[in-house]
């Protein structure tokens, strides 16, 4: 008997065996598809994360209070609320009361915030500053240090007017 790949040659007659090479096929094809997806998942995402620090840009944790439709919404909620910085997108007023680059510390704003009875959210935001970024690594550093609420939201106050200084005027 000679076998020549799947085809089994007798001397009278010949016998082809699709049935063992077309499951070994299907199961290779979805092993390779399965793994291709896998290793482009993870160059993708090293490629980002490379690209995001050859530009200097860092993720911030935004401070969110709220999104209000019309300013007439905005003045009415926000009168007891000084330390804010507001920005219009997409036709809408989003309040921001604190911007940082460290989780703990956004956890420090919000409670402090939660105590007033504000309800705050954490929205992260891509930003491509050096300038802004160095303020702000030493603003955590202040506010990690602070010894009262007081404190922590006049360090934010200087924070949020950094950032209409430098990213809202760009």
């Amino acid at each position: 008997m000679y076998y020549f790949f799947s085809t089994k040659y007798t001397s009278d007659k010949c016998y082809i065996n699709f049935g063992d090479d077309m499951k070994k096929t299907v199961i290779k094809g979805i092993v390779f598809i399965i793994l291709g997806f896998i290793i482009g998942n993870i160059i993708f995402g090293n490629l980002k994360n490379y690209l995001k620090r050859m530009k200097n840009i860092d993720t911030y944790y935004f401070l969110q209070e709220g999104v209000y439709t019309n300013k007439e919404s905005l003045q009415a909620n926000l009168k007891n609320l000084t330390e804010r910085t507001i920005t219009k997108e997409k036709e809408k007023y989003y309040v921001y009361v604190g911007i940082t680059k460290d989780k703990e510390v956004a956890e420090m704003i919000m409670s402090i915030y939660e105590k007033q009875g504000y309800k705050i959210y954490l929205k992260e935001k891509d930003i491509d500053s050096t300038e802004f970024s160095e303020n702000v690594n030493q603003y955590d550093l202040l506010i990690k240090d602070a010894e009262s609420e007081e404190q922590v939201l006049t360090i934010e106050q200087v924070v949020l007017a950094n950032y209409e200084e430098i990213i809202k005027k760009q």
